[in-house]
């Protein structure tokens, strides 16, 4: 027999997944600017060997 009124745990649902997917775009946004940080790094020592020689 089906439950009858309201739907059980669906606030707590939506408000975990909207938590999680933050979760996940934080790091996404952090490996990004990490990558764009050694990139930067990369070129300089690569531009200061190249002068230097």
């Amino acid at each position: 027999m089906a439950k009858k009124g309201k739907e059980k745990n669906t606030k707590n649902k939506a408000k975990h997944t909207k938590l999680l997917n933050r979760k996940i775009s934080k790091s996404k946004k952090e490996k990004e600017i990490r990558k764009e940080r050694l990139k930067a790094i990369i070129n300089k020592v690569n531009n200061q060997n190249n002068t230097s020689t």
